[in-house]
């Protein structure tokens, strides 16, 4: 927790949200102001922070990781001109990092010129893909990092009724895109400890083809037809405000979902974890 704090701490008054998983082990710091040159200085102390003492040594978690600096996106919420900024800043990032610090750096989406997934960097990352910048082989303590430019995505977990992991694993399938679900979906499952339930993780990576609720509601679905029930909805990370704003009144009351959990009702008011308060778990950090 000290861990996660001195991190929240460096990230200055950027830091609008921190969401933090013990069976991920794996930890979201959300980053934005109004003014990009804010956010840009609050990723690169929270990145100096974990290049301190931050280590993948002995690490472990059910989520895929690169690096203790694993993902580092830079988005651009209005896109236009917005996302040309976000691609420049991500790639100064990116090369920054692996000069400062000997990380490895592996650019996706919009900040790769042939715009690679984050997907394809996890399986290709050393293999068959040599680093952007940095040196060739991954960092002894922080291993390596993906910076991108991408725009806003939502990262959710559904918490199954149920500890069957083949049952998450068989929903992930059904929606997840590249097995012919639904559009600019990627979904993996996962067993947690506590509580002792499994659990589907997405990512909404192209929300002008597919929003939350819909998601959510077929994953709902296929959970009542394998014979479990969706007990919980997690949000990783925030959303846009466009996004909110078309959920149904129902499903957001489901879901325990409010206008706080926006990204822009959250810049210029903090995060609603702030060092001191309890914070369920810890793990590499991220950008979300």
């Amino acid at each position: 927790m000290e861990w996660l704090r001195r991190l929240a701490v460096a990230a200055g008054p950027a830091l609008v949200d921190v969401h933090a998983d013990a069976d991920h082990h794996r930890s979201v710091f959300t980053l934005a102001e109004v003014e990009p040159e804010g956010t840009i200085e609050g990723a690169r102390a929270l990145a100096a922070t974990v290049a301190d003492d931050g280590s993948l040594v002995g690490h472990e978690g059910v989520h895929p990781r690169l690096g203790a600096l694993d993902v580092v996106p830079f988005v651009a919420i209005g896109g236009g001109t917005e996302q040309a900024e976000a691609v420049d800043a991500a790639r100064q990032f990116g090369q920054w990092w692996a000069a400062e610090f000997a990380v490895p750096v592996f650019f996706y989406d919009a900040a790769d010129p042939m715009a690679r997934s984050l997907p394809s960097v996890r399986a290709d990352a050393f293999e068959q893909r040599h680093p952007d910048f940095g040196p060739p082989r991954p960092h002894p303590r922080l291993g390596a990092t993906a910076v991108g430019a991408r725009k806003p995505l939502i990262a959710c977990n559904c918490v199954l009724l149920s500890d069957d992991v083949t049952v998450a694993r068989r929903i992930a399938h059904e929606v997840r895109e590249r097995d012919g679900g639904l559009p600019g979906v990627r979904a993996l499952g996962f067993a947690l400890r506590e509580p002792c339930w499994a659990q589907v993780s997405i990512n909404l990576v192209d929300l002008d083809r597919i929003g939350l609720e819909a998601t959510v509601e077929r994953v709902r679905f296929l959970a009542r037809r394998f014979g479990t029930e969706v007990a919980a909805l997690e949000l990783v990370g925030l959303l846009p405000r466009a996004e909110f704003e078309r959920c149904s009144e129902a499903f957001l009351a489901w879901a325990g979902i409010d206008r706080s959990a926006t990204v822009e009702a959250r810049v210029g008011e903090g995060p609603r974890w702030w060092p001191g308060d309890p914070v369920p778990g810890c793990g590499p950090a991220t950008g979300s």
